[in-house]
């Protein structure tokens, strides 16, 4: 199909709300990144995670930085559209890739995707960031969901960890608490989407999924990517992902032989 076109409208919606749909931007790989998750979950990675919680119901399965080992991944990352409509929306010339994520709940998981900031979990810093999530099969009530604006809040939300709830870093009183949007009336974005389109959103950006109660798989992808002003900084404790031994200082640049650039316009 033809590939997406990025408008000034959606330029504009993604700097405004951090995060804008992008109608079939992963389309013509569905059926290869169906693949790829097969493969993933039967030769899972050091950190997947069933996500196995007391009370709930289902599997809630995911795991991340694999595209160096799954050709399909790697397959779809290449695809030079991707990162074109990334450069575009992040409104920089550089895209590098930064890492996948495969987030797979299978008929009736109870769990939800706790609301939460990917960028303080993250080792990056910059305001030209992007996470594409795309699903592999219809979805209607276990899409993703985005607080609009909260990319632009002052202080970043505590990143805990998804089944023990507990704060990942030690100091949490840099952080503010993990809202309840619905509680307090922030307005939540999400979209009824089908196999191969994607949403696109800021790093920074609060987002969470409800459980599966359906009778249907809901595989996702997720790709994570960075522009031109993306430098790595210290956070108090081993990052997620942590990619241990990346001998990065402060204010550096990500190292292209494990983050590879893929568009310099």
């Amino acid at each position: 199909m033809p590939r997406p076109v990025v408008t000034p409208d959606m330029i504009e919606t993604f700097r405004r709300d951090g995060v804008v749909l992008v109608r079939g931007l992963f389309a013509d790989h569905v059926e290869t990144l169906r693949a790829g998750v097969e493969r993933n979950m039967a030769e899972p990675g050091p950190y997947a995670s069933n996500n196995e919680k007391a009370g709930q119901t289902g599997r809630f399965f995911d795991d991340y930085c694999n595209w160096d080992r799954i050709p399909e991944f790697r397959e779809v990352i290449q695809d030079p559209g991707v990162a074109e409509v990334a450069g575009a929306l992040m409104e920089s010339g550089r895209v590098q890739m930064f890492h996948d994520h495969v987030l797979v709940k299978e008929p009736g998981t109870s769990m939800a995707t706790p609301w939460h900031q990917d960028g303080p979990y993250y080792f990056v810093e910059g305001r030209q960031t992007i996470s594409f999530w795309s699903p592999l099969d219809p979805v209607r009530e276990a899409t993703l969901r985005c607080v609009a604006g909260s990319h632009r809040w002052e202080k970043e939300v505590l990143p805990t960890r998804w089944v023990s709830e507990e704060g990942f870093f030690p100091d949490e009183g840099q952080y503010m608490p993990v809202p309840d949007p619905e509680a307090e009336g922030m307005v939540i974005l999400e979209y009824e989407m089908e196999p191969g389109d994607a949403v696109g959103f800021d790093f920074r950006t609060l987002h969470g999924a409800r459980g599966n109660t359906s009778d249907a798989r809901r595989r996702a992808f997720s790709l994570r990517l960075v522009g031109d002003d993306a430098r790595y900084v210290e956070r108090p404790g081993r990052t997620s992902p942590p990619f241990p031994g990346h001998d990065m200082v402060p204010g550096q640049r990500l190292r292209e032989d494990w983050f590879p650039v893929l568009r310099v316009e």
